[in-house]
């Protein structure tokens, strides 16, 4: 969410920023300055009816002290005036103040300088490509078959327990699984994030907190009895640990990983394009997040840019970073790379991983924050990634590592899933 203050001094940047995201209702931020102003000057009423009340009551006081009875009691009848008019000054105030809160919910994060304009993914920017393209057989096969041929996951068996987008890992597709998320935590850990396990389920202000909700209500389960949400992302709960904190510099950086199942409703998502594991409404995935002060929050994403890029290196796929456009740009996000690999056998991308810093966007709602050098209280800076989000790093192993004998394990795995290839 952005600052108050920030959007009271800056309309023209915010405006020039929102319009580079193709942002629809541009005249809220001139909604939002003008009840900011409206609550501002009812503030100020509201403080001088205190005062003067305060005064009063100390006039009171020394009447009564002085044995002036009659004119005490007049000026006690003043007072209960005051009172009803504070009363509804403070109602009034409430009442913009919930407004205004509401209006500044609806405005999404400005976009860094670097974000390129354009409407939708076909406007995304290229920076980066590494690996080479494995030339495959005519025989290679898309890695849902893969996946049944070697008996690794069955993904009706998943539809028959719970429905479409819930599969069954099995044998060495489950080893895999597991050996590629202990694999990402140890080189998170050896990176310098802390491990920590958190609950998959989480309350309306963590969803809040990290903006999914309200944006993404739609796309995340509700438990309706308890009020609870099935967590889309360990962001929310990773992030949400340090919500309504002040943290001192020294403590600073805050980097965390940790490993959840991630849970999304993903309604409207048909066609091949989403056959397989390419959409899933249960996946792993293993995340990073970093808290920063403002100062050093690009140099932490740049890291993270690099952290990411060493998984991949290791796993020796063929990928690709896009720095997303404007109207590709998430809700809560300033800056977002996307990492995809390339599936041969599908000869298309597929992301794999979304690296975002946030700025003070999400710390504003969490109210997440540090003291300077003059003891003033500011936001702090948010990033996350994925570390990776394994259903598409599985598929693109499956298929780019597959040959006529069996599928080649990469070497950084064998340690951790105990055999070399898949036959």
């Amino acid at each position: 969410m952005l600052e108050l203050q920030f959007i009271r001094e800056n309309k023209e940047v915010i405006l020039k920023g929102l319009e580079k995201r193709n942002f629809k209702q541009p005249e809220l931020i001139n909604e939002i300055i003008d009840l900011d102003k409206e609550r501002r000057n009812q503030q100020a009423t509201l403080d001088q009816q205190l005062a003067k009340a305060n005064q009063l009551a100390n006039k009171i006081g020394e009447l009564f002290k002085s044995g002036k009875i009659e004119k005490a009691t007049s000026l006690k009848e003043e007072t209960s005036r005051i009172k009803k008019q504070t009363k509804t000054l403070q109602e009034k105030l409430q009442e913009i103040s919930d407004i205004l809160f509401e209006l500044r919910t609806q405005i999404p994060n400005l976009p860094h300088e670097s974000v390129p304009r354009g409407i939708s993914e076909e406007d995304n920017e290229e920076i980066f490509k590494s690996g080479t393209i494995p030339q495959l057989s005519d025989k290679a096969l898309p890695h849902w078959e893969l996946a049944s041929k070697y008996d690794l996951i069955d993904f009706e068996l998943g539809s028959k327990i719970t429905g479409a987008g819930f599969p069954v890992y099995k044998g060495k597709g489950a080893r895999l699984q597991r050996g590629l998320i202990n694999y990402f935590l140890d080189k998170n850990t050896a990176a310098g994030y802390k491990e920590m396990q958190v609950p998959h389920l989480v309350n309306e202000a963590s969803g809040f907190g990290t903006g999914q909700l309200p944006d993404k209500e739609g796309q995340m389960y509700h438990v309706k009895n308890d009020d609870l949400y099935l967590i889309p992302t360990a962001e929310i709960p990773l992030t949400n640990l340090y919500r309504n904190t002040i943290l001192e510099t020294n403590k600073l950086p805050i980097c965390l990983t940790g490993y959840t199942p991630c849970f999304r409703r993903e309604a409207g998502s048909y066609g091949a394009h989403v056959r397989g594991l390419n959409r899933l409404h249960q996946f792993d995935k293993v995340e990073i997040i970093r808290i920063e002060e403002p100062k050093n929050a690009m140099r932490a994403l740049d890291k993270m840019v690099e952290h990411v890029k060493s998984i991949l290196n290791d796993l020796e796929l063929p990928y690709r970073i896009l720095r997303l456009c404007g109207g590709d740009l998430g809700f809560t996000s300033a800056l977002t790379y996307d990492f995809e690999i390339y599936s041969a056998a599908q000869e298309r991308w597929l992301e794999i991983s979304s690296i975002s810093t946030f700025n003070s966007f999400q710390a504003e709602r969490l109210k997440l924050r540090y003291k300077d050098k003059a003891g003033n209280k500011q936001n702090l800076h948010t990033l996350n990634g994925s570390s990776l989000a394994l259903p598409r790093v599985v598929a693109g192993l499956l298929e780019n590592c597959q040959t006529p004998d069996g599928i080649i394990i990469p070497k950084i795995l064998i340690p951790y899933t105990g055999f070399d290839k898949i036959v």
